[in-house]
């Protein structure tokens, strides 16, 4: 199979404000008759800005996918990385969703910012689609909202963070995490 592959992307920032757009679209072409065609296109917009010393920002991001492919090709929807306070996968997966990811974030002092934040997912009811319908047979909702707050520690190697999660179910989730580690 050969998978043609095109990107667009802008990108915006100064101190106060930044913004980002990003559009893929890929489409797999198959060497022998027995492969399938398909096509994916996945989207990305994020926006922030400072307010006073406070910052918010905003992703909202998705895709689609259309063809015969394999149940690993879905879209997983959930996790740190989607939406917190479910395990990875455990909102959905289709082969479409929507994800919003919301933080706003404030200084504590002069190495601690406090963050607050809401997630939602959507497998966009799409996930009958994908073989064996994964989702119904794990019980997955195909939507799902998390909510919580989290610290930032600023060193001068790395930013240690710490999140709780509360999702739908009223379940809690804590994440830790190192970020942009300097060597």
């Amino acid at each position: 199979m050969v998978v043609i592959s095109q990107e667009s992307r802008f990108e915006e920032a100064n101190d106060h404000k930044f913004s980002h757009y990003s559009f893929r679209i890929e489409q797999g072409i198959p060497l022998h008759p027995n492969l399938a065609t398909f096509n994916r296109f996945k989207f990305s917009a994020s926006k922030g800005v400072k307010i006073g010393s406070a910052f918010f920002s905003t992703l909202f991001n998705g895709g689609s996918l259309v063809g015969a492919t394999g149940p690993y090709q879905a879209f997983a929807i959930g996790g740190a990385n989607s939406v917190r306070g479910y395990g990875e996968g455990a909102v959905g997966s289709g082969y479409s969703c929507v994800v919003s990811k919301n933080e706003f974030s404030f200084p504590l002092d002069k190495q601690l910012t406090g963050v607050i934040f809401l997630d939602f997912g959507s497998d966009l009811k799409s996930g009958h689609r994908v073989l064996g319908n994964p989702g119904l047979r794990k019980g997955k909702p195909g939507t799902g909202i998390g909510i919580g707050y989290g610290i930032r520690f600023n060193t001068e190697l790395v930013q240690i963070t710490a999140d709780c999660a509360i999702n739908a179910f009223k379940q809690r989730t804590l994440y830790f995490g190192i970020n942009n580690l300097i060597l």
